[in-house]
C-alpha cells in the first residue's frame, strides 16, 4: 500500500459524524415541563433525569459492524453480550447501576437459530451486569437490511451525591486503565478492512494470535460493571471514561482545562499491532479509532488511584492531569486538542 489505512479511508469519517451528530442536537429545543427533566451537562456518557433524590439515566448503543464477522463466522451467541455492554459501560460512567435494558433486531428474514443465539447473548451481558432485559423489539426489514442489525437501550439509576461526571477532575490527579478483552465493539470498519486488503481471511491463524482472525475480532467486549461501581463505592473518584469510538478523545468529555496526559499506556494486545502493521496505521489514528488494550479510564486522587491499581489486578496507572487542555500521549508525541 503506498499509504496507511485510516478509519476514513475505511468508510468512517469521524469528523462527518461529529457534525452530523451537531446537526440533529441543534434541532430538539423542546424542553419537558414538570418532574423527570433532563439535566443538561454536555459530553456525559448517559442522560441523567432528575427523579427527585435520584437520577435515572438512559444509553444507548449497537454493535455495528461485528455483526458482520459474526455473520461471516456463523456464530451470533456472542453479540448481544457486546451489545449489553456498550450500553452499560456507558451507563456507569456516572455511576449509575444498570437496572433494565431493551433491545432492537432489524432483520431482513427471520431466523431462529440467529435470534436464539443473540438472546443467549443478551441473557450473559444481562447477568454480568446485573440487570433485567424487560422487553424488545424484532424488526422485519427487507428492503432495508441485508442481514441483522441489533442495538439496544439501558436504564440506570444512581443517588444524586453519588453521581460522577468528570468536572471534579484536578491537576494532580493520576489516570487508571482497566484492560480491555480485545477489540470490542468499535473500529471493526477498520480492522475488517485492513485484513481484507492484505488477503486475510476471519479463519486464517496470524503469527501472535491465540485463534484465528474471526475469533479475536469477536471476542465480546468486557463488561466493567460490578467491578468499577465496587470501586466508585470504595474509593474517591473523579471520572470516568468509556474507551470506545474515538479511542482516547473520550477523555475529552471529562472537565476543560485540564491536559490528561497518557504518558505509559496498556501494551496493546498483538491484535492491535497487526492492524497497526499491515494497515501501516501511525499511532494517533490507532489510539483515536481503537481502545489499544485500555477499554476504559479512572480518574482519580493519587492515593486512591495507587490503591485502585493495588486492589485490581487489571488495572495500570497510564497518566495523569496537569494544568492546559486536551488529552496529550507519550510524553507530547500525539495530541488531541478538545473539540
Amino acid at each position: 500500500m503506498s499509504s496507511g489505512w485510516t478509519y476514513s479511508k475505511a468508510g468512517v469519517n469521524i469528523d462527518q459524524k461529529s457534525s452530523a451528530i451537531c446537526s440533529l442536537v441543534g434541532e430538539l429545543k423542546f424542553r419537558r415541563k414538570g418532574p423527570g427533566q433532563m439535566v443538561r451537562i454536555p459530553g456525559l456518557f448517559a442522560s441523567l433525569i432528575d427523579f427527585g433524590d435520584r437520577y435515572m439515566t438512559l444509553a444507548t448503543d449497537g454493535v455495528g459492524t461485528k455483526l458482520l464477522v459474526a455473520e461471516e463466522l456463523g456464530k451470533w451467541d456472542t453479540v448481544g453480550i457486546d451489545c449489553i455492554a456498550m450500553n452499560v459501560n456507558d451507563t456507569i460512567c456516572v455511576n449509575a447501576e444498570p437496572i433494565s435494558f431493551v433491545d432492537y433486531i432489524a432483520i431482513d428474514v427471520p431466523d431462529d437459530n440467529i435470534t436464539k443465539a443473540i438472546g443467549a447473548g443478551l441473557e450473559k451481558g444481562a447477568e454480568l451486569s446485573n440487570m433485567e432485559i424487560v422487553g424488545g423489539e424484532i424488526a422485519v426489514l427487507p428492503e432495508m437490511v441485508n442481514g441483522v442489525d441489533l442495538s439496544g437501550t439501558c436504564l440506570g439509576c444512581v443517588e444524586k451525591n453519588k453521581v460522577i461526571t468528570g468536572r471534579a477532575c484536578e491537576d494532580g490527579d493520576l489516570i487508571v486503565g482497566l484492560r480491555s478483552s480485545g477489540i470490542h465493539s468499535n473500529g471493526l470498519t477498520l480492522a475488517r478492512k485492513v485484513f481484507q486488503a492484505n488477503g486475510v481471511s476471519v479463519n486464517d491463524r496470524l503469527p501472535g494470535l491465540k485463534g484465528t482472525v474471526g475469533e479475536e475480532l469477536l471476542t465480546p467486549t468486557e463488561i466493567y460493571v460490578r467491578q468499577v461501581l465496587d470501586i466508585t463505592s470504595n474509593h474517591t473518584v473523579h471520572g470516568l471514561v468509556d474507551i470506545t469510538g474515538g479511542g482516547l478523545r473520550n477523555i475529552l468529555r471529562m472537565k476543560s482545562g485540564l491536559r490528561y496526559a497518557i504518558d505509559d499506556p496498556i501494551e496493546p494486545a498483538p491484535l492491535f499491532n497487526k492492524i497497526r502493521e499491515l494497515g501501516e496505521i501511525d499511532d494517533r489514528e490507532m489510539y483515536q479509532t481503537l481502545n489499544m488494550s485500555m477499554g476504559f479510564t479512572i480518574i482519580a486522587p493519587k492515593d486512591d488511584a495507587e490503591a485502585i491499581v493495588k486492589e485490581n489486578g487489571n488495572a495500570k496507572i497510564v497518566g495523569y492531569v496537569e494544568k492546559g487542555d486536551g488529552v496529550l500521549l507519550r510524553d507530547g508525541n500525539i495530541l488531541y486538542d478538545r473539540y
